[in-house]
């Protein structure tokens, strides 16, 4: 690993036995918190996590959904704590905001099955720092405090979010306390019941009554009878190492086409800000993800198999479609013949956690259910109207998710847990940093405050102000139409958090994008 860092940067690489990275400060040492009090790396990304829920609520809450990948000492795991649509939906059309764009919220039934299987505390003790938050306030931290005026702006409107996110009528301020009560008292039944209150106790009555308040198909039938899956990972080989990604219905297998296309040229050759390398893993994000738009969905409605739109001899075929010198458009192969937050956590006995929950678009639907501090996430707009589509709207299915957790490992064992938080920007964050830390050996802080570009549609590139003017001159001569964007501090170009295991611990790194940070010790 080169510990040198060539970006502009406020941070370095954290170096410790046990370490946290996520989004946001205090949330990562709620984490940290955990493995000081004799918890491992589960518990510290679980804290972490439910912590996130108050302090960082324009990307997650208890509305939200999970996924996470685990390496608990010996093997990996996957979890798939996503929900399903309302039984009874009967609507065609597919929402972008409140009630109509809820499906079953899933993160708590995630924390509690990683607890259960995983983890070394009581359950209730990983609630505590967040049910302080909650009830005695928290100064919210700067970007943070942007994101939320901007939802405020959109989503004051939608029910129960001006009362619980816009005190005094208005988002709260850098620096400024902001106080949940209400959510601090259900995290306190969530904790008590371990998540029974949420899925068939007081708190399910509270939201499926304020759904048919409002007209909504979500039930208490929806809520008791979602489960999570342990779903495993699908993975790919590049440079050496596998990566994995949960199966869909998530976006990560886009990410693994992309670096099972770029195994079949030479990237090393390259310097990692060059053109001919962006160039490179810009034509295969465009193909992985227009295989992603056009076949994945909830794995019990599609047409292919995850397995075959990564088989070698179909990404080889992918991978003669790209020009090494001219950008073009991507559609569909034909693999078959005929607003989010992240954490991850690492311990001493080599225990990793990448996990990653959603609201989806910043403060999810916009729904708050009445005194409980529960906001709502708007999954359901990630179906489609297309008729046919494995992915059209309907009763009972997961939606095509962006949120995803990655891995890295070499020769069986654990290497790295990271992730992207940023909706369509996850799965080529991911190709970024597994190419700047596998192929150029970039430390994760050095990988992480690179300028980054991000595919937009047809042959429009994103990149940051930041990229050389050179790098943007040369993709532009092979036919990319670069558009230069300030980095939004929002979904953009995403936000990364990275542990990778180095010598007798580990590196960790932060996104200088969002308020957070990597703590350990």
């Amino acid at each position: 690993m080169d510990f040198s860092n060539p970006y502009d940067t406020r941070r370095g690489p954290l170096l410790s036995r046990n370490a946290v990275a996520t989004s946001q400060p205090l949330a990562a040492q709620a984490g940290l918190a955990m493995l000081y009090q004799g918890g491992n790396a589960v518990d510290a990304a679980l804290a972490a996590a439910i912590a996130l829920t108050v302090v960082e609520p324009t990307g997650n809450g208890l509305g939200s959904d999970a996924f996470a990948i685990v390496w608990d000492g010996a093997g990996l795991h996957g979890l798939n704590a996503s929900g399903r649509s309302p039984a009874g939906l009967a609507s065609d059309k597919v929402a972008q905001r409140g009630w109509d764009s809820v499906t079953v919220p899933g993160a708590v039934s995630g924390w509690v099955a990683l607890s259960e299987r995983f983890g070394a505390l009581p359950f209730e003790a990983l609630f505590a720092p967040a049910i302080g938050y909650a009830e005695n306030g928290f100064a919210v931290s700067p970007i943070i405090a942007r994101l939320w005026h901007l939802g405020g702006e959109v989503l004051s409107q939608q029910p129960g979010f001006a009362e619980n996110f816009l005190p005094h009528g208005r988002a709260p301020r850098p620096g400024e306390t902001f106080h949940n009560p209400a959510q601090a008292r259900s995290l306190r039944l969530i904790a008590e019941t371990k998540g029974e209150a949420f899925y068939t106790g007081t708190l399910a009555d509270k939201i499926a009554d304020d759904a048919a308040r409002h007209g909504a198909a979500l039930t208490r039938e929806d809520l008791a009878t979602h489960r999570v899956d342990w779903c495993g990972t699908l993975q790919t080989g590049y440079a050496g190492v596998a990566v994995h990604e949960i199966p869909p219905n998530g976006q990560g297998i886009a990410a693994l086409s992309a670096l099972g296309i770029l195994e079949h040229f030479d990237l090393a050759a390259h310097a990692p800000d060059s053109a001919q390398a962006l160039h490179l893993q810009i034509e295969a994000i465009k193909l992985g993800l227009a295989d992603a738009e056009g076949f994945v969905a909830d794995p019990a409605h599609m047409d292919v198999e995850p397995e075959e739109m990564l088989a070698p001899d179909y990404l080889a075929r992918r991978a003669a479609n790209i020009d090494p010198d001219l950008a073009q458009v991507a559609s569909k192969g034909a693999p078959k013949h005929g607003g989010t937050v992240y954490v991850t956590a690492a311990d001493d006995q080599g225990r990793m956690v990448s996990l990653i929950q959603s609201n989806y678009m910043g403060f999810g639907s916009g729904v708050v259910v009445p005194d409980t501090g529960i906001s709502l996430q708007n999954r359901g707009a990630g179906f489609v109207n297309t008729p046919g589509h494995a992915n059209r709207v309907g009763p009972g299915k997961r939606p095509f998710h962006t949120i995803i957790p990655g891995f890295v490992t070499r020769d069986e064992k654990p290497l790295m847990s990271f992730g992207v938080m940023g909706g369509p920007m996850q799965a080529q964050g991911h190709v970024q940093m597994v190419t700047r830390m596998m192929v150029h050996q970039q430390s994760p802080q050095a990988a992480s405050d690179a300028p980054r570009w991000r595919f937009v549609s047809g042959r429009e590139v994103a990149v940051e102000n930041s990229m050389p003017l050179k790098t943007v001159e040369a993709l532009e001569a092979m036919g990319h139409k670069i558009v230069r964007e300030a980095p939004d501090n929002a979904f953009g170009f995403g936000g990364a958090q990275l542990i990778a295991r180095h010598i007798d611990g580990y590196v960790a790194g932060s996104d200088h994008r969002k308020d957070g940070c990597a703590v350990g010790y």
